[in-house]
């Protein structure tokens, strides 16, 4: 399998090294918009690119493909759905898309969801998040959080008793305090339950949950008494309707941002993105080989655009040699690392 699998990328790794993936500028053709699935195109052609997974990576995402269809020489269309890291992945590993975008690494459970239905996919990280903390703009009490604070609100126990703002600083309001947070299928639910409370999934019931960001950004800024997590690039988008929270994690109040996240100082909320790539399960294998090559080509600029922190240069190199190679696999054996830094995740990239 793995040797057909190189023969096939190595084949189409030479068509594209012949081609110009440049794109042209474009207006305002093609936008999609969030909490539904988008079908894009520039073309009447029955070439299709599938992608789904993550609310968070969604941005890069549909950035890259707006870039993509604004060059003519791509005759495809590109499907972008929002189902959350989970639900995109259960969709993968069936062979129902082509590409997952995902807030965290690939699962165990998922690897094997893969590896039963013969499923090869590549991982590419494409950018780091900071996953923000967020309150209302009219909360003038909650200016930073420890991570033993977070805990206290977000963790099973909290449920229908951590009701109140004072209960979590004795300093802070008689007030009720009305959360926000991912949906059970997101990446961003399984990384904060587990950098947070300590175990993936272990959280309160009693919430407002999404899988796409922009339904707890709305919820967020509609109530006086909301917090929530999400996505950094979320927050940069609605700075006019949020406040954001800097996180204590026993060095001090830190808050969100690229140069945060660079410098290693926002732990351990920051993280990587992926997508994860399956040419073999398409029947348009070239055509998505071509869009991953040039989703790679433009992710520096693409994940600063839209306020995430792109990897290094020699980070996009070796996706590209990964891409190329057709190098299958996962570098993070089914589990999220924390307080993992860009560099870090470099000599992991060196290491696959």
């Amino acid at each position: 399998m793995k040797k057909t699998a190189n023969k096939l990328v190595l084949t189409l790794g030479m068509l594209v090294l012949t081609t110009s993936c440049t794109a042209t500028s474009n207006s305002g053709d093609n936008v999609q918009q969030p909490n539904k699935a988008t079908k894009v195109t520039n073309s009447t052609t029955e070439t299709l690119i599938k992608v789904d997974g993550s609310s968070t990576v969604y941005p890069i995402t549909q950035a890259v493909v707006k870039a993509y269809l604004a060059n003519p020489e791509n005759k495809s269309q590109v499907k972008v759905s929002i189902s959350g890291t989970g639900g995109g992945f259960e969709k993968f590993c069936i062979g129902e898309i082509d590409i997952n975008n995902a807030s965290r690494p690939i699962s165990e459970s998922e690897m094997a969801a893969c590896k039963k239905n013969g499923i090869s996919y590549m991982e590419l990280p494409i950018a780091f998040d900071a996953l923000t903390i967020a309150v209302n703009p009219q909360n003038n009490w909650a200016k930073d959080i420890t991570v033993a604070e977070l805990k206290k609100i977000w963790e099973p126990a909290a449920e229908g008793k951590i009701t109140k703002w004072n209960q979590v600083r004795a300093s802070w309001p008689n007030r009720p305090i009305k959360l926000y947070g991912a949906g059970d299928k997101s990446g961003t639910f399984d990384y904060f339950t587990e950098a947070i409370v300590g175990t993936a999934k272990a959280s309160r019931k009693d919430y407002i949950g999404s899988e796409d960001d922009e339904v707890l950004v709305a919820g967020i800024n509609k109530d006086p008494d909301a917090l929530g997590y999400f996505g950094y690039a979320y927050y940069e988008a609605n700075k006019d309707k949020l406040k954001v929270v800097a996180v204590n994690n026993g060095k001090g109040a830190v808050v969100p941002s690229p140069e945060t996240v660079e410098n290693a100082k926002y732990q351990p909320l920051s993280r990587p993105l992926f997508i994860y790539v399956n040419l073999w399960s398409s029947q348009n294998k070239t055509v998505v080989y071509n869009f991953a090559d040039f989703y790679i080509k433009n992710a520096t600029k693409t994940a600063s655009s839209v306020g995430y922190v792109p990897l290094s240069e020699e980070a996009y190199k070796l996706d590209y040699v990964h891409l190329y190679q057709g190098k299958v696999g996962t570098v993070f054996a089914g589990k999220s690392e924390f307080d993992l830094t860009l560099t870090e995740l470099l000599r992991k990239q060196k290491a696959f």
